[in-house]
């Protein structure tokens, strides 16, 4: 979808990074497929109207969203403990409905954390468009529908199950161009006492630590506290809450409800005072992050460049989606990193997308370590320096980008 106006107010957008040609971010593939692979122009606006920074052009969401989604949840023990936490917030909210409660979740995936409402005998819906990760929720006891969820499909949940007392979305909202119909859904779908609550990677957060690789296909927008407001005032609803996460490298959940249903938290005056002070209103501020982002990019390839020219092996840890706007920005390719490891079998044995570095098993990375380990995933930092003691005890080191490029 071509659009150089805003998805939200429909005014014009100022361009402020063009990350060139870049593929799906999710987009692993075999040699045979590379003559056919797709390849959109990745360029991020700023509308001074609505506050949203957003892509200028999206991938039609069924070439990203599909049964051969890559993408499983649960492969992440710290995101199954996080959606545990979520889920639990929400049953403890006081917003639920004490008798018959109706909850329902967009994207939810392989049914992660609507399997907490399931267990606790709360009646639920997923709303998932991958039918692969759809039907894995139904297997675990999810009632899951292989939708893209608007307005029309929020009205039949309603007509079949009435009105739900919360609509929970995680790392989903941003992913979705016609969000408008999403709001205009949410707010058909919801009781008059009900909230929306959704968390996505953070727009102050990408500013500040310069993690310009949370920007790729699949998220056509990067939230504030601003733009949401924004963008739900136009629909007759209010943000009432927001929670920072340490999630994705840092992502913000925001708690939303029809206008004059509750009173507005201290969280959000406050969020948006900060948000005022770091300019996330303002154009500026944006070419200010477009040549902090070119700056990484150069230190970078000093860096790889730098390594390989001393003989020094380098790997990359963690096939992410992220990891494509990286390598194919700054143009990194098997020359420089000689694979990349993940658990996630249905990435084993493809090659990345546009850079068509291999991917191969965790169990290569650790039966034959690199000198160097460029920590692709570098939001689940905790949970993998945790994990590889060995690696560094026997001298191997990390690579990193964020929030500046660093060897530790």
């Amino acid at each position: 979808m071509n659009n150089q106006v805003c998805r939200i107010s429909g005014q014009s957008l100022t361009k402020s990074v063009d990350f060139g040609r870049q593929p799906l971010g999710n987009g692993f593939l075999l040699p045979q497929d590379y003559a056919t692979e797709y390849f959109f122009p990745m360029v991020v606006g700023f509308s001074e109207t609505s506050m949203m920074l957003q892509l200028i052009e999206q991938p039609a969401p069924e070439k990203m969203f599909h049964e051969h989604y890559a993408f499983y949840s649960s492969t992440s023990s710290y995101m199954a403990k996080h959606f545990a936490e979520f889920a639990q917030s929400v049953m403890g909210s006081g917003y639920l409905a004490r008798i018959d409660p109706f909850v329902v979740e967009l994207g939810c995936n392989d049914g992660i954390m609507l399997k907490n409402f399931f267990q606790a005998g709360i009646r639920h819906l997923g709303i998932e468009p991958s039918r692969n990760v759809a039907a894995v929720a139904n297997t675990h006891g999810v009632r899951t529908l292989s939708e893209f969820f608007d307005e029309a499909v929020a009205r039949n949940v309603v007509s079949q199950d009435g009105q739900a007392d919360a609509f929970l979305a995680a790392n989903v909202m941003c992913h979705i161009p016609d969000i408008q119909s999403v709001v205009k859904g949410i707010q058909a779908l919801l009781k008059p006492t009900g909230v929306a609550v959704f968390e996505d990677p953070y727009l102050g957060d990408i500013i500040e630590k310069t993690s310009y690789d949370q920007i790729y296909d699949e998220h056509v927008f990067l939230f504030s506290a601003h733009s949401i407001k924004y963008l739900f005032g136009l629909h007759g609803m209010e943000l009432i809450d927001v929670q920072a996460q340490k999630t994705h490298g840092g992502s913000m959940r925001y708690v939303l409800a029809h206008a004059g249903a509750y009173p507005v938290k201290k969280s959000v005056t406050e969020l948006l005072a900060k948000e005022q002070a770091l300019g996330l209103h303002l154009l500026s501020t944006f070419d200010k992050f477009r040549k902090n982002v070119e700056r990484s990019r150069t230190d970078l390839l000093a860096l790889l460049r730098g390594l390989k020219a001393q003989g020094k092996r380098i790997a990359g840890y963690g096939a992410t989606s992220k990891s494509t706007t990286i390598l194919n920005y700054c143009g990194i390719g098997p020359d420089l990193i000689d694979y990349i490891c993940d658990t996630t079998p249905i990435k084993q044995g493809k090659f990345t997308p546009g850079m068509h570095i291999p991917v191969v098993p965790y169990e290569t990375f650790t039966a034959n370590p690199p000198d160097y380990a460029f920590l692709f995933a570098w939001n689940h930092a905790e949970e993998i320096m945790a994990k590889e003691k060995d690696f560094m005890a026997a001298g191997g080191k990390w690579i990193v980008h964020v929030p500046e490029v660093k060897v530790f």
